[in-house]
């Protein structure tokens, strides 16, 4: 589900989960069982990005997920968890292809958008 009516706010406090795979945004929301939580003040980066895998890969407990995160980055979602998100005033960013640490960089500078195909520099890309 692509909305460009929402933006990730750039002052105060904030929490962004990215789903992963290994270095990567993960392809799917329901599949994946790691996540990196960013806390973000200001417009940076507060300490190190906390990485967290889960039991087994669930959507239900990434929809569940509390910690005052109202931001996830992931890549596709069905329309079901994406609506529960929205519906919980959680903004989700979806279909985001790109390595999560410059994903999670744009989202700090509200540069980050649903459906962003960001341009994969990294040398140890097999496709």
């Amino acid at each position: 589900m692509l909305s460009d009516d929402l933006e990730i706010p750039t002052e105060g406090e904030m929490k962004i989960l990215i789903t992963t795979q290994r270095d990567f945004v993960a392809q799917r929301f329901d599949l994946t069982a790691e996540v990196v939580i960013a806390n973000v003040e200001n417009d940076r980066l507060v300490g190190k990005p906390r990485a967290i895998i889960m039991d087994r890969p669930s959507a239900e407990d990434l929809c569940n997920m509390e910690e005052n995160i109202r931001h996830r980055v992931c890549g596709g979602i069905e329309d079901r968890h994406y609506q529960f998100l929205t519906w919980k005033k959680i903004q989700v960013i979806d279909f985001v292809i790109d390595d999560y640490e410059t994903a999670l960089q744009q989202a700090i500078a509200g540069k980050l958008h649903p459906g962003d195909l960001l341009p994969l520099t990294r040398s140890d890309l097999s496709i």
